[in-house]
């Protein structure tokens, strides 16, 4: 069977979640260190997370977490065709101008777009659909993001062609559990290629972004969180006490007991992890997640997970140590009932994040979410072994 086009299955008029992968030409050390010139090129991972956190205060597309290796880049991305429907025209234009302005300053930046500009979008009735329709586009978010990466790389080494092997490779993530799994993977996947020991040194992910405005709330405030031991390099994560019948104090592998995160993750404070996606989703409570984020870093407010952001952490904290021992041992009375919950199977769960991307191909989740997505495509089936793994919904 052929495979399907992206376009057959990635529509920007949906709210779909993808797990995207974009990987440097021949695989080579083009943004970490070449072993064997000894050149660093390191800096070029700043740049492109600078670049996502640029895209994530254009487009209407929540970035959830994220990942940049020596070679590679992962994100996971969540389209959002509701917020760009509600955007005037002229906000429209004026965002598509910040991709793609057609001055600039004498320093290089974009100049401000001037009303005739504006207009030559908003008076053309096709032109402004198409421009709508390619911000809520996760094909053109991974285009602005490689196109430009690929264009200053080129310019620093004094060469021209490839930066990027080719078009990024998606996968369509359809519940809740492939979701919890496929975030963790992506977090861990400096530990998993040793280039960190620990989630809170695993430098440019959404996990390291989030722990380092944990601890800066820690250190001005008298709020207790997670905290790191000195001398352990061990991240002691912190459970909420969100009244779902789960004591943290009865895992010694928590010691500190925090405030609900909640609000702060959707707080104005300007934080490192600011421009993505809050972790903890609470339709109950947060009836108004999906507004958009007054501070315009990100497309809006909403989480993703229906657990809070030092469970994740605590999970993935474990997962990772569990992982980088080469046992699968078991999971903590503690989290147990977070997988559960969502429908993964605890004893399986370190074996369906240290070969997520092995274990689903085109499309992530359960074997009743798999069998959806393949009726939706009008295909038979959806190759996944990972579904295995799950507990059948």
């Amino acid at each position: 069977m052929p495979r399907q086009a992206r376009v057959e299955y990635l529509n920007p008029g949906d709210v779909q979640i993808v797990h995207a992968v974009q990987r440097c030409v021949r695989r080579a050390f083009l943004c970490g260190k070449d072993e064997l010139s000894g050149k660093s090129f390191e800096h070029r991972r700043a740049w492109i997370r600078e670049r996502l956190e640029f895209l994530a205060s254009v487009f209407a597309i929540d970035c959830l977490t994220y990942t940049v290796l020596s070679n590679h880049l992962h994100v996971v991305l969540r389209t959002r065709p509701d917020l760009v429907a509600e955007w005037s025209d002229d906000e429209v234009a004026q965002r598509w101008l910040r991709l793609f302005p057609p001055r600039r300053e004498k320093d290089g930046t974009p100049a401000e777009p001037e009303e005739h500009e504006i207009g030559m979008i908003t008076r053309d009735s096709e032109r402004l659909a198409e421009v709508r329709r390619r911000l809520s586009d996760i094909s053109w978010w991974m285009r602005c993001t490689a196109e430009n990466i690929a264009r200053r790389s080129n310019k620093e080494d004094r060469c021209t062609g490839r930066f990027w092997e080719g078009r990024y490779k998606a996968q369509l993530i359809l519940d809740e559990a492939s979701l919890l799994a496929c975030a963790v993977y992506v977090d861990l996947n400096p530990i998993r290629a040793a280039i960190a020991k620990t989630p809170e040194t695993s430098k440019y992910t959404g996990a390291h972004d989030r722990i380092e405005d944990l601890k800066q709330r820690k250190s001005s405030s008298n709020v207790k969180t997670g905290v790191l031991k000195k001398g352990t390099g061990t991240l002691v994560g912190a459970l909420d006490d969100d009244g779902d019948g789960e004591s943290p104090r009865a895992s010694p592998l928590f010691q500190h007991s925090v405030k609900r995160t909640h609000k702060w993750e959707r707080g104005q404070r300007r934080k490192r992890s600011g421009w993505l996606s809050p972790i903890e989703i609470n339709e109950a409570s947060d009836p108004v997640g999906s507004d958009p984020c007054p501070s315009a870093r990100r497309a809006s407010q909403k989480g993703f997970l229906p657990i809070s952001l030092s469970k994740y952490l605590a999970l993935l904290d474990w997962t990772g140590r569990a992982i980088r021992s080469g046992k699968r041992g078991s999971v903590p009375p503690d989290l147990k009932p977070i997988l559960v919950r969502l429908g993964i199977e605890p004893t399986n769960w370190c074996t369906l994040v240290e070969k997520f991307g092995r274990l689903f191909k085109r499309a992530a989740g359960t074997g009743t979410s798999l069998a959806s997505e393949a009726d939706r495509r009008g295909q038979s089936y959806l190759h996944a072994p990972g579904a295995r793994l799950m507990i059948a919904s």
